[in-house]
């Protein structure tokens, strides 16, 4: 099945500029040497992401791009697609746009069923990538953390694989059965992905991972006299070919041998766990495990799956207590190449997931709700996710610690923008009137259309100085944590208008908040010890003003940390390199344009958004839902058809919240 002659093909009209060319040589260099770990200081706006996809095309090899959440993936898995039209680029992410995971809280005695709402697009884009991955070399897969989470063997996945071809002698028993064990449900009235249907001599099968086109195939006796492609929706005629490849229509598809050595493996372990509860005299406990389990068996007995069948994985894969799963990883090539996107929070993410899936589980064993081998089911623990890795490049504009430990302090620069745009100048004010000074500062960048961003320490100040600032009649608002997707687009679409001068919150570093007509941010406490005052997070917190030609950032303090001092001379030597480069390439800097009409949402849908919460019957606010999700559903497609796409990721995040409350 595996094809070893595809070559990664990048396209695009603009040619490495600034220091990428000097960047793509170092890293491609050091994956030549097996240097096992390399980072990629970059700066924002520096075409990181153009600079990594001249490493792949030069180095050939799969790729694994991480990301710390889904709307940077998205907006990665975009970039790199238009890059590379011509392979294979996937994405990989938690399959769930809602997922509350099986717990028990034993002092409260109070168990939470799992409740999840699959989201089949992202399903079939998981199972695109496995397929991909183990029939393809040219393939890139941008993943979140869920690439460490529990998978099946790669193997029993590949030999879940068959091939259909013209004039192929087979039963249609035969074919019916075979798609049943790779995951595929008979249905006769809906061409829903993995799903078939069998109408006299006509099959028709609906791939797991698209839910665009379909099979038919035209049986004459055991003899498969036509193979079609169809448009799912309208049954048009698409292509017709000699060979389809079908692949499994679910991430776990078990051999009818192994499944039922796998269930005996399960009863041995349920009785085994049952004479350890009555032994202690932990009747509700055996009660409860008996219960679950039994009726799980006779689900995988019945029809080759059960819901929950990942909490049998071990099992299933035959893996012995405490041995490791198998995730996506495992479906790479050995000598794939690692990206680590934005690794000072990446490599914190995969350190922390496993302990707390492990703490959770845990109680889950001990009050029999599930048996031990359920432990098994887990995410990676950081050695293990390592001990994977063949070569790993780590890009961020301030890499962390341990990155720089594994690299012994060296790194890849690239700091210098080809639009010729300089880091902020920043300057340090004594914190006495500061709220004066801040009030005064925003009078100046109104007068030019310019916007501010103000950092607090705590929620608290957050709130209070935006109540104070308010009734100073500064048009000011305030951006935390817990406000939703429209809600906040909402804000910063006000922001962007000017219906708002300034924001002030405790984190400004989230995605989407690189907006060109922020030209001044303003951190509080600067001095101030901490996560959101160390180094780092000064640096990033930096950057949000680098998208403006007039860029100023002014640090608040009484005295000048450590951490601060580190801020601004790495802020001022990128200025300096920047500075020079645009002298010797005669570049004027000029603000980064983007058009109000690229705001997150239109008014449109903003003003139906703000009637929801008045409208007091269910079913005209359940209608206006409707209506507002309709409408950015279609902002979202057109976001994505002009290459916005982080906006087409706000946007989904957006949808996704709005049906639930519709749903709710």
């Amino acid at each position: 099945m595996f094809k070893q002659n595809q070559k990664f093909e990048l396209i695009s009209k603009h040619q490495p500029a600034g220091d990428q060319p000097k960047a793509i040589e170092q890293l491609v260099a050091g994956l030549q040497v097996n240097k096992k770990h390399q980072v990629l200081l970059g700066a924002t706006g520096t075409g990181k992401t153009f600079t990594i996809a001249n490493v792949i095309n030069q180095v050939n090899r799969q790729t694994l791009v991480l990301a710390h959440n889904k709307t940077l993936a998205m907006q990665l898995y975009y970039e790199f697609k238009e890059l590379f039209p011509n392979n294979r680029v996937e994405y990989f992410v938690s399959n769930f746009d809602f997922f509350q995971p099986e717990a028990y809280i034993p002092s409260k005695d109070l168990y939470i069923d799992k409740d999840a709402r699959q989201n089949i697009e992202l399903d079939m884009m998981r199972l695109s990538a496995m397929n991909a991955l183990v029939t393809r070399n040219d393939t890139i897969v941008v993943a979140s953390v869920a690439a460490i989470y529990a998978s099946q063997n790669p193997v029993d996945y590949a030999d879940a694989f068959f091939e259909l071809n013209l004039n192929q002698q087979i039963s249609k028993r035969d074919l019916l059965s075979f798609l049943v064990q790779t995951g595929y449900t008979r249905n006769e009235i809906e061409n829903a992905p993995g799903t078939f249907s069998a109408k006299g001599d006509i099959i028709k099968i609906v791939p797991g991972w698209t839910a665009n086109m379909m099979f038919r195939l035209s049986m004459f006796d055991n003899e498969i006299e036509m193979i079609d492609i169809l448009d799912t929706l309208t049954g048009a005629v698409i292509n017709k070919t000699r060979t389809i490849t079908v692949y499994p229509a679910q991430a776990y598809v078990t051999p009818k041998d192994k499944l039922k050595k796998a269930i005996q493996n399960i009863k041995k372990e349920l009785d085994e766990r049952l004479h350890y509860f009555v032994e202690k005299g932990l009747l509700l406990e055996a009660e409860r495990l008996e219960q679950r389990t039994k009726y799980d068996l006779e689900s995988l007995a019945e029809f080759g799956f059960t819901s929950g069948i990942e909490n049998y994985s071990a099992q299933l894969d035959f893996r012995e207590p405490g041995q490791r799963p198998y995730t996506l990883l495992d479906y790479f090539q050995k000598d794939f190449l690692t990206i680590i996107d934005e690794s000072h929070i990446m490599v914190s993410q995969i350190k922390g997931m496993y302990n707390t899936d492990r703490s959770r589980k845990t109680t889950l064993v001990d009050y029999g709700f599930r048996l031990p081998s359920a432990l098994d089911n887990r995410p990676l623990n950081q050695d293990e996710f390592f001990s994977l890795q063949n070569q790993i490049i780590y890009t961020s504009a301030t890499p962390g610690d341990f990155e720089l430990e594994k690299t012994n302090n060296q790194f890849v620069q690239q700091i210098i923008r080809p639009t010729g745009l300089l880091d902020p100048i920043i300057e340090v004010r004594k914190s006495v009137g500061q709220i004066e000074d801040i009030i005064a500062e925003i009078a100046k960048r109104k007068a030019n259309n310019e916007r501010v961003f103000v950092t607090t320490l705590t929620i608290r100040m957050s709130e209070d100085l935006t109540n104070y600032m308010q009734e100073r009649g500064v048009k000011v608002a305030y951006l935390h944590s817990e406000l939703k997707t429209l809600e906040r687009s909402e804000i910063l679409n006000d922001l962007r208008k000017g219906v708002y001068d300034c924001i002030i919150g405790v984190n400004l570093l989230r995605e989407g908040l690189d907006l060109p007509e922020v030209s001044l941010v303003c951190i509080l406490d600067a001095d101030k010890q901490g996560f959101l005052r160390n180094a780092r997070s000064l640096i990033q917190t930096t950057g949000r003003a680098a998208r403006n030609v007039n860029g100023l950032v002014i640090f608040y303090a009484d005295t000048i940390s450590d951490a601060m001092k580190q801020a601004i001379d790495e802020t001022n030597r990128r200025r300096t390199i920047q500075e020079a480069y645009n002298i010797e390439n005669n570049i004027t800097p000029k603000t980064i344009t983007k058009s109000l009409a690229d705001t997150v949402l239109t008014d449109k849908a903003l003003k139906i958004m703000k009637k929801i919460n008045t409208v007091k019957t269910v079913k005209t606010k359940k209608e206006l839902i409707q209506q507002t999700i309709d409408q950015i559903r279609t902002e979202m497609l057109q976001a994505a058809k002009e290459l916005d796409f982080e906006t087409a990721a706000t946007l989904r995040d957006a949808i996704i919240e709005l049906e639930q409350q519709k749903n709710g």
